[in-house]
């Protein structure tokens, strides 16, 4: 039997994530012309709760004071050592410096269609593991929050979850804290539109689509593909706000007239140095985002690319695409 994400029972969350409160996130300094050098104002990236192996960034940057990974407990609104001065030395807690953007460097920047975006990027291959989302004012480009929520699967025994777990997120030194944080993929859509009604983005008045906002992606993958799969495996209902969405390959392909396959492929052309850990979903999103930001500040428009008329049928809206 499918159900919708909203008649999933809060007995799946944790105590701890019925309290979440997110800051509101500010933004990325950046410069405006089409492959300019982006100013980076801090580093933005995750790591585990365990100081003793915490990832150093692979690129150097300039940076407003030192770079420190953000807790993922305290994303997942779990943290318990906000008043440990040695874990606040040590881990970020705070996103409103993360993507910060200089109003002075908007000249180019034009009006959206949207009012604001949704930055996903999934990261799971069997089952969804990973759903983080990076809220982008369009006006702004500030980041005004963000969701981020590990996934615990759904179909697969407890032994191949460890040997999964721990051949993606153990080299990345998170799967702790994904063990103690990750829940259903319901209860994650529950938490999302409880996050989405309280930005008032989304509600079961407006027939369950976005309001003002639209998904931005890098590649179809993740709401084409990987969200239905995950839904059949689940047994819910496809919910509606994902029936369409914007993949930023295609805009850039359009804007810039330059084919990138990838992120990577975006950020080395648009130098902008890799922050974090790649295919840590947290830190892919906000890299993604901070794509979105000098693209909006260099005057691309960012329009849908393409539409789910049903589960099965997608319709792109770019002749010129990234296939």
């Amino acid at each position: 039997m499918y159900r919708s994400a909203t008649a999933i029972s809060r007995s799946f969350l944790p105590r701890a994530a019925y309290s979440l409160s997110f800051g509101s996130l500010s933004s990325i300094t950046l410069s405006v012309s089409p492959f300019r050098t982006l100013s980076v104002s801090a580093s933005l990236s995750t790591t585990q709760h365990d100081p003793s192996s915490t990832p150093i960034p692979s690129n150097k940057t300039n940076t407003i004071g030192r770079w420190k990974p953000m807790c993922l407990y305290y994303t997942h609104g779990m943290c318990t050592m906000l008043d440990d001065p040695a874990h606040l030395e040590k881990f970020n807690h705070s996103c409103s410096e993360e993507l910060r953007v200089d109003v002075a460097e908007l000249k180019n920047k034009r009006s959206q269609e949207f009012d604001y975006f949704l930055v996903l990027d999934l990261e799971g291959k069997v089952e969804i593991l990973e759903f983080p989302v990076v809220l982008v004012d369009a006006k702004t480009l500030n980041v005004v929050d963000l969701f981020h929520r590990f996934v615990r699967p759904s179909k697969m025994s407890e032994q191949r979850i460890n040997e999964y777990i721990e051949g993606k997120y153990g080299q990345l030194g998170v799967d702790r804290v994904w063990h103690d944080t990750a829940i259903p993929f319901e209860a994650v859509l529950q938490n999302f539109e409880d996050w989405l009604a309280q930005h008032r983005l989304w509600g079961k008045e407006q027939g369950g689509h976005l309001d003002r906002a639209a998904f931005v992606t890098c590649g179809n993958w993740d709401v084409k593909t990987k969200i239905p799969q995950q839904c059949t495996v689940s047994k819910m209902k496809l919910p509606s706000y994902f029936m369409e969405w914007i993949n930023l390959k295609d805009v850039y392909l359009n804007f810039y007239k330059r084919r990138a396959t990838g992120m990577m492929t975006m950020m080395r052309e648009l130098q902008l140095p890799l922050l974090g850990s790649h295919h840590l979903g947290i830190d892919d999103a906000k890299n993604i985002t901070r794509v979105l930001q000098r693209m909006l500040a260099d005057g691309a428009l960012i329009q849908i690319t393409a539409r789910r008329h049903s589960p099965e049928k997608v319709e792109f809206l770019f002749e010129n695409r990234i296939r």
